[in-house]
């Protein structure tokens, strides 16, 4: 089982929702107010030893609410069960990392937001749901427009929505269990995804747990109530799927299920679902007020160590997955500890890279294809008050001499998609003006896992030469040209055609050195000075 580890640099502030940049760093919210923090990890890509510093603040404060990294690599919030705005308020914003600003944007236009669940659709669209009535829309960044789709049987009222393969989105629903409902956004309509053979939802709060979408394409749900399910999604766009009764949780000293009533859940590295649970009462506001850490290993929900802020009320919890595969996480107080995960990834859930520059630039712009670059999983799973998905590509530099780590933004990612198999899918990414020339490995990461690497060289890819030399030799040797930029030799071999050109240069370069054999040449060196 994995092991905790405490941040070298706790925050000062009560941490509460995390968000990973697509740049490589955290945005962290100090609970509920308008500020947030950036956790950078040390040159060794460390996020245990990362130090903090400040963003811009948000418009409006927030505390349970909807939030999404968009596939340009901004961030988006919205609603807020509480906020400086009213309560239940429909405010929405946009967080540039760019240019560490907030704008704010419009509403679905239903007068309220709030905790409403919502999920990054593959497209890039951003859906949300009422929690007061059967409606839904769709946010398009790109147009920055809301627009109405399709209503649910019932209210999303404290959902959990989990994005699927096939690019639907399944949902337990809290006001209508134990019926399950599934997104459709070829057709913009919800259909019936079946109902969960033991109840997962809290008859008296309506609450449920997280929902993670795992390697071999099943979904475990998460019961408020002690019990679990799993979902096998249909193998076309309208079936209703199946469910299966999951593992129940431990019971307390009393004879109660464990319940994860409003907590978090993490699909780590591994395979497994890092999730909490603690021991509480059945009325509506029965929380547990301890957070107790199991894996799930695809049959049995094992105890594992609990973090030193475990210590918190169970819905003040918040999970990240970070790069290096630890998960992140934070209780509303001035603590966040790393879990280190055992290792395991399977070599078939690697992003792979099919196409990819091997030489490029400081402050330079560049795209790269391959594979399942955006994971199998959205990853992280909490439900109506934060989600925190990881499902978006990551570039990853690493000095082989110096063991320093860079992180490149990526944005304008091809999909948003989860679990995309052999289909090719790309990003672009921005190389730091800041990284040191030299030879680099670089890797995609995708929800803590790593493709294989490839070899990069950073270099400055033009410059003033002060000299020039050509060497070749007349027997048929090769033909090289060297370049002397910036107190660098940069040197490469040259075509026939290109040595012609070369030794007309030469001619008329300020030094040119010959030498031969029995009075015929057999070489020629030119230099010259600009």
């Amino acid at each position: 089982m994995g092991t905790w580890h405490a941040l070298t640099r706790q925050p000062t502030f009560n941490a509460s929702t995390m968000l990973l940049l697509t740049d490589g760093t955290v945005m962290c919210q100090s609970e509920n107010t308008v500020h947030w923090w950036r956790l950078t990890p040390d040159s060794a890509g460390s996020y245990i030893n990362g130090t903090w510093s400040t963003l811009a603040d948000m418009h409006n404060s927030r505390l349970y609410y909807a939030s999404a990294v968009l596939r340009d690599g901004r961030v988006i919030v919205a609603g807020g069960e509480y906020s400086d705005a009213g309560k239940e308020t429909d405010k929405a914003e946009i967080y540039d990392p760019l240019a560490n600003t907030w704008t704010t944007i419009g509403n679905p236009g239903w007068g309220h937001i709030g905790d409403a669940p919502a999920c990054l659709l593959a497209n890039g669209r951003w859906l949300v749901g009422s929690n007061s009535d059967a409606r839904t829309a769709l946010y398009d960044p790109d147009r920055n427009v809301w627009t109405a789709t399709g209503n649910k049987a019932s209210m999303s009222d404290e959902e959990t929505w989990t994005l699927l393969p096939d690019g639907s989105v399944v949902t337990v629903s809290c006001s209508n269990h134990p019926n399950a409902e599934r997104y459709i956004p070829a057709s913009g309509s919800w259909i019936s995804a079946g109902a969960t053979p033991v109840d997962l939802v809290q008859g008296s709060s309506d609450e449920i747990g997280p929902a993670l979408l795992m390697p071999n394409g099943h979904v475990l749900g998460v019961g408020a109530t002690g019990h679990t399910a799993v979902y096998t999604p249909p193998e076309n766009s309208t079936g209703t799927g199946s469910w299966t009764a999951g593992p129940d949780f431990a019971k307390d000293s009393m004879g109660r299920l464990l319940k994860a009533k409003d907590a978090p859940g993490c699909l780590l590295p591994n395979g497994r679902v890092l999730c909490t649970a603690g021991p509480a009462g059945d009325a509506s506001m029965d929380y547990p007020l301890q957070a107790m850490f199991f894996e799930y290993d695809g049959t049995n929900l094992n105890r594992v160590a609990d973090p030193s802020n475990a210590n918190q009320v169970i819905y003040t919890g918040r999970m990240l997955l970070l790069p290096t595969g630890e998960v992140l996480y934070a209780s509303g107080s001035q603590a966040i500890y790393a879990y280190q995960p055992d290792p395991g990834p399977q070599p078939s859930w690697r992003p792979t890279i099919t196409s990819c520059p091997g030489d490029v630039t400081p402050g330079a712009d560049y795209r790269i294809t391959g594979t399942q670059l955006n994971g199998l999983s959205q990853a992280v799973s909490y439900g109506d008050d934060a989600q925190m998905a990881t499902n978006y590509p990551l570039v990853r530099l690493r000095n082989p001499s110096a063991g320093a780590i860079t992180y490149c933004r990526t944005y304008g990612h091809s999909t948003m998609g989860v679990a995309t198999g052999n289909t090719a899918v790309s990003t672009n990414f921005h190389v730091p003006a800041s990284v040191p020339l030299g030879s680099y490995q670089l890797a995609i990461v995708a929800n803590g896992i790593a493709s294989a690497e490839v070899s990069v060289v950073v270099d400055k890819g033009i410059g003033q030469a002060k000299y020039l030399m050509v060497d070749y030799q007349f027997s048929g040797g090769p033909a090289t040209l060297w370049a002397y930029v910036d107190g660098k030799w940069y040197t490469r071999q040259v075509t026939q055609p290109e040595l012609a050109g070369a030794v007309q240069e030469g001619f008329s370069s300020t030094n040119v050195s010959t030498w031969w054999t029995n009075f015929v040449p057999n070489g020629m060196r030119a230099w010259k000075t600009y």
